[in-house]
């Protein structure tokens, strides 16, 4: 593996796989997310099946944050690795002339994203994994009520207008991220062909949409506490 990623190239294509598959999980997670604006059944349902499956916990959630660590760490590698390359070869290398703001600062919204996606964690995912794996409970309730937990506390997590800028700034520099990232990824693995327009278009407005509908998430349940 490590002969494999050692030429460039092998590096693009692990990261462009990376990508698709970190863009594919943003789909599946704001699809959830986005069953708590209609009310708190449907969401506290989902989000208990998804927590406690099994497949979903010991297979699928290492995958993906040892996805997350892959893309992010080969993101900053590869951006430093071009950046000497450019130090190198150009004495009057003009950024703005050969590129557009986008992709010459990935590794500025990647670490902004990166810092967010830390954030998440302390916020969700580790007060989760205390909750059931550290305290045992795993009914998904709190103490002496029957409804699920989970709507409860992203209510409150969205409380502090603070976390709300936080995470609006975060999928705003995500927004800009996919807004390269997208095609990028489709042009790294060699698809260049007769959709090629259509796969922009299609990944202009999943760069858009994607994160507007997490914004809104964040400013529904700030408002509606």
């Amino acid at each position: 593996m490590s002969g494999f990623l050692s030429s460039s190239i092998a590096k693009k294509v692990a990261m462009a796989l990376s990508a698709l598959f970190l863009i594919f999980f943003l789909i599946i997670h704001l699809a959830v997310n986005l069953t708590s604006l209609f009310g708190e059944n449907v969401f506290n349902e989902l989000s208990h099946f998804m927590g406690t499956n099994p497949l979903i916990q010991f297979a699928l959630q290492p995958i993906l944050i040892l996805g997350v660590v892959f893309h992010f760490v080969l993101g900053f590698v590869l951006e430093i690795k071009n950046r000497k390359s450019r130090n190198v070869k150009y004495v009057k290398y003009n950024g703005a002339a050969n590129a557009t703001w986008m992709s010459r600062n990935m590794i500025i919204s990647g670490g902004v994203i990166l810092a967010f996606i830390v954030l998440h964690f302390v916020d969700f995912w580790i007060p989760e994994i205390n909750t059931k794996y550290i305290l045992g409970d795993m009914s998904g309730q709190f103490e002496g009520e029957t409804s699920f937990r989970y709507f409860t506390e992203l209510q409150h997590k969205f409380a502090n207008p603070w976390r709300v800028v936080a995470y609006v700034v975060a999928f705003i520099l995500l927004a800009l991220h996919l807004l390269h990232g997208f095609q990028s990824a489709f042009q790294s693995i060699g698809f260049n062909n007769k959709y090629t327009s259509c796969l922009k278009s299609f990944g202009k407005f999943y760069a858009i949409a994607v994160p507007l509908g997490f914004i809104i998430i964040a400013l529904f349940h700030h408002f509606n506490h």
